[in-house]
């Protein structure tokens, strides 16, 4: 990203996001000089709404039979080298989704909370946004898993987001109280039940934010429909975890998948619908900042970033 696009993209950043301080708690956004030089925010618009891809780090796992959830690494490995990356890593990014929703600020899901390797960037991310944490009115999860859950609380076990109301499906946090305790998540499930708020699936969730059933990856996995005027920008959560990988071989299997037969549905009509009406997408694990379309290519499908990744 060079430096003029990163001004524009910072002069966004404090247009769209400026007020979400108080005067309270202005002192908690950053100034425009550390703006401008942050890689870690990227805004955007849906429609009329405000958005922000926001980094928290990056999980970067052996591409082994131990460390990766696909089986043929020898394939995979063919995948990632035929598209310039290294084959011996498979690197996924980890960036939540901040959308100014009228009066309410929106984040979908977390980030990790340093775990997994990653490195802990989301609450500065806010502030290079001009985001105080305590100003986040909605916490939308897409499942519960470390690394869309962890950033809720934070390293002294208190939560990052205290004022916010945190939505997650009916299934999903169904599956998130019976597991917690033996994944040694049970101060985590402490600190946040008494701001968490079930939804049924296709529940409306905020104004513009429909929750959308993802099958597959977890009992209640869901993504999250944007939607303004006639713009729509879908956010799929962990329904795919790499733009090579499961974009290109979405049939294989996902060792992460609770129910692989379904995952592997929701992969496959997911890069259908999303080539042929041209779907706007977010992809939490794709590389920064997560947005593109899918395209149609020979037999299969590729993914088309609208920037070019920033590293």
């Amino acid at each position: 990203m060079n430096i003029q696009a990163r001004l524009a993209a910072a002069s966004l950043v404090l247009t769209l996001f400026g007020a979400a301080c108080s005067p309270e708690t202005d002192k908690a956004a950053e100034p425009a000089s550390a703006v401008a030089a942050s890689r870690d925010v990227h805004a955007f618009r849906i429609g009329a709404l405000e958005a922000v891809a926001l980094r928290d780090g990056m999980i970067a796992l052996p591409n082994t039979a131990a460390g990766s959830p696909w089986s043929d690494t020898a394939a995979a490995t063919g995948l990632l080298t035929g598209s310039g990356l290294p084959g011996d890593v498979i690197s996924l990014s980890v960036q939540p989704l901040l959308v100014r929703d009228g009066d309410r600020l929106v984040l979908i899901d977390t980030g990790a909370g340093g775990r997994m390797g990653t490195q802990n960037k989301l609450v500065a991310s806010l502030r290079a946004a001009g985001v105080d944490p305590t100003r986040v009115t909605d916490v939308l999860i897409s499942h519960a898993h470390g690394d869309h859950v962890g950033g809720l609380v934070g390293a002294d076990g208190s939560l990052t987001f205290p004022r916010a109301v945190v939505h997650v499906s009916a299934p999903e946090w169904e599956s998130m109280k019976a597991g917690a305790a033996p994944a040694g998540e049970a101060a985590l499930l402490a600190a946040v039940t008494p701001r968490v708020r079930p939804f049924a699936a296709g529940a409306q969730v905020t104004p513009s934010i429909k929750a959308v059933a993802l099958d597959g990856h977890t009992p209640g996995h869901t993504g999250y429909e944007i939607a303004s005027g006639t713009d729509r920008l879908l956010y799929i959560g962990d329904a795919l975890h790499s733009a090579v990988i499961s974009v290109q071989r979405p049939e294989w299997v996902n060792g992460w998948d609770t129910d692989s037969a379904a995952g592997i549905a929701t992969r496959q009509d997911l890069l259908e619908r999303g080539a042929s009406q041209s779907l706007r997408i977010y992809a939490p694990h794709f590389p920064f900042p997560g947005l593109g379309r899918f395209q149609r290519r020979d037999d299969g499908f590729v993914w088309v970033p609208e920037t070019a990744a920033q590293p």
